[in-house]
Parts: structure tokens; sequence; C-alpha cells
């Protein structure tokens, strides 16, 4: 090979290197623009709890964010296997950044489909409980005296038969 063609392909390798890591930044910025917005995510418009829930729950869908991670992903570890990065610490903090973030907002898009499917059972729990009604335990009317008119009741009768 001459001299003209090795110098070539370093400058080639150079550009394919420099489009590879904009390819990486690109993707990332991508991905960072497709997370949710913190302001969707903390405000809610809603008459009560459960739609809340529901208003969060869809808030926290991380939308494309995972698929542009993966091409991020794809072109960083392909030039870093083809050792075309000079430094490349900034490209990798900033992808475990991003992972971890996707994380979670998938962690708390689970709490909340548990919180979504356990509040209303909870409601119903709510509802029903109380004391057991009365009348279903076969002392009718006679259940709502208190106790002193019960043992006025009695002493009166105990007189009576005297």
């Amino acid at each position: 090979m001459s001299q003209a063609t090795l110098g070539d392909d370093e400058e080639l390798f150079g550009e394919a290197a420099n489009e590879m890591r904009e390819d990486v930044e690109s993707s990332l910025a991508d991905a960072w623009d497709a997370l949710p917005d913190a302001d969707d995510v903390w405000e809610a418009d809603a008459d009560n709890v459960l739609g809340v829930l529901n208003a969060l729950n869809s808030a926290l869908d991380p939308g494309d964010a995972e698929s542009h991670l993966r091409d991020a992903k794809k072109w960083f570890t392909m030039g870093q296997r083809a050792d075309a990065f000079e430094d490349a610490a900034d490209l990798e903090e900033e992808i475990e950044a991003l992972e971890e973030t996707i994380t979670d907002i998938g962690d708390a898009g689970e709490q909340v489909g548990d919180l979504t499917s356990t509040i209303p059972a909870l409601r119903g729990t709510l509802e029903d409980a109380g004391p057991p009604d009365e009348t279903e335990s076969g002392e009718g009317d006679e259940g709502d005296e208190t106790d002193d008119e019960a043992t006025a009741d009695d002493e009166e009768s105990e007189d009576d038969a005297e």
C-alpha cells in the first residue's frame, strides 16, 4: 500500500469516528427530548385520585426514549470497539444517566400502576367497612334502645310484678 492510501484511510477513519460520535450525541439528545416533561408528571387535572393516578401513569411513559437510547448505545459500542473515540467518558456517563432516568420512570410507572389497581379495591373495602347492621342480627327496633332505657323498663316490670 502506498503512503497516500494510508493517509486517506486515516482521514476516512477520523471522519467516520466523528460521524459516529455525532450519531451517539444526536441519539442521546433525542432520547432526553422524548422523556416526559417534569410538569406533566407533577401537575394533574382530575376529579379524583383514580383520575390523577391514570394521568400520572400516562405521563410516566418514556415514549421513544428507549429506542433512541438503544441507537446511542449501538453506535457507542461500535465506536468503542473500533477504538474510534479519543475520549468517550462523557458519552458513557450520559448513557448511564439516561439509563438510570428511564429505569426510574419505569419503576415509578409500575408503582402507579399498582396503586391504580389497589385504590378502587380499597375504596370498596372502606365503603363496606363499619359495624354490622343490627337489623340483620334479628334484634329489630328493640336494639335501638340505650342501656339506661332497657334498665328502667326492667325495673318497672319488676315493680309491677310485686
